[in-house]
């Protein structure tokens, strides 16, 4: 029954979503009215923080999806087996289950899958409510314009679809890769989105002249590298390359090991595959761990190079903290997956360092309007 869409339990799906919705939204009112929140924009900028955290939550959760082999746990979609939960499909799960005991279709995988789908959905009908509040406080003084809202909604939209053929088209690298770095866009939007609400809107062209082109110049460089360096580790992982080299620095004993450089970055191929029709080999395995490697050197130096700048400024020392801790952890986490044999939690962890990563890169560009500027 693999390979196929039913469209039929996608509102049962959505309408757990939007249950499941509820509950931060209702957060965000109590913790609200006890701190003594006023003003649209604060209510606005609580409710899109609340989402963000969210986002990051489902971006981790979804790599806890691919590294525990879950994504065909339900091997159609938005349902399992056209049930809205593994419940009503447990007889076809057991089935599946029977032939093949450490296949893909398992209880407890239908179950993770399907707790991804379900957050997912929460996290969408949260994006739809700020989507509204942005439309509504046009009028209610918020200085956001709405269209931000409504592109994280067509974001949220696409990654949906990217969720559906990461289904259909059975883990295709690209796909997943391309899901992963769509989780990751939604974090950066969401935190433009926060950080612009918490100062009033965005800074004004003055404001902006009055900085440092040179500091900002260098965090889009470090943002550009470590988007970079993400879609490479997303390859690595869908491709499950992060085996392929198990000791550092050195890579099968040698300083630069046998690459296939063509397989390993041939984009249009099967999970396993080579493009040609045979299977992906060792050198090509090689090739995309290398390269992720090698980025990461580029990406660290860059990442301490901008933070030597922020710490010469004394108002700017924290950030460079921030960003000095966000390139250990990813350094620490990198070298265990492999060295460690890819355990689940430095696997989670690396990725949840990315995330952190996007949103406090993101952070740095978007300044209050009373602190606009980088100096």
């Amino acid at each position: 029954m693999s390979g196929w869409i039913d469209w039929n339990p996608a509102l049962e799906v959505a309408l757990v979503g939007a249950l499941l919705a509820v509950l931060p939204a209702a957060w965000v009112v109590v913790k609200g009215r006890r701190a003594g929140l006023r003003g649209w924009p604060a209510w606005q900028g609580a409710l899109t923080v609340v989402t963000l955290f969210l986002t990051v939550d489902l971006v981790v959760f979804g790599a806890f999806t691919r590294l525990t082999d879950s994504g065909l746990g339900c091997p159609d979609w938005p349902g399992c087996y056209g049930h809205n939960s593994p419940v009503g499909a447990h007889d076809l799960i057991q089935q599946a289950q029977a032939v093949l005991p450490s296949g893909p279709v398992t209880h407890g995988k239908a179950w993770v899958e399907m707790i991804h789908r379900y957050l997912a959905s929460a996290v969408g009908a949260l994006i739809i409510g700020l989507m509204l509040a942005a439309w509504w406080g046009r009028k209610r003084g918020s200085r956001l314009s709405p269209w931000w809202a409504t592109w994280t909604l067509a974001w949220v939209c696409v990654q949906g679809a990217f969720g559906a053929f990461t289904v259909t088209l059975k883990l295709y690298p690209l796909v997943v890769t391309g899901h992963l770095l769509g989780g990751l866009a939604g974090v950066a939007l969401l935190t433009a989105q926060a950080r612009a609400l918490q100062s009033g809107g965005w800074a004004d062209g003055a404001q902006a002249r009055r900085g440092s082109h040179f500091l900002k110049g260098r965090i889009w460089l470090v943002l550009a590298l470590a988007v970079i360096q993400m879609g490479l580790g997303g390859w690595v992982s869908t491709n499950y390359a992060v085996l392929a080299c198990t000791e550092v620095p050195m890579c099968q004993g040698q300083w630069w090991p046998d690459m296939d450089w063509q397989t390993g970055f041939t984009l249009l191929r099967p999970l396993g595959g080579d493009g040609a029709g045979g299977q992906i080999t060792l050198a090509g395995l090689t090739a995309i761990h290398v390269a992720h490697r090698c980025a990461a050197v580029v990406v660290l130096l860059a990442m301490a190079w901008v933070g030597w700048h922020l710490w010469r400024s004394v108002r700017w020392r924290r950030e460079a903290l921030g960003l000095w801790g966000l390139a250990v952890w990813q350094l620490l986490t990198g070298l265990s997956n492999v060295v460690l044999g890819w355990p689940l939690v430095a696997a989670l962890g690396h990725t949840l360092g990315a995330a952190l990563l996007l949103w406090w890169l993101v952070r740095l560009l978007v300044q209050p309007r009373a602190d606009a500027v980088l100096e």
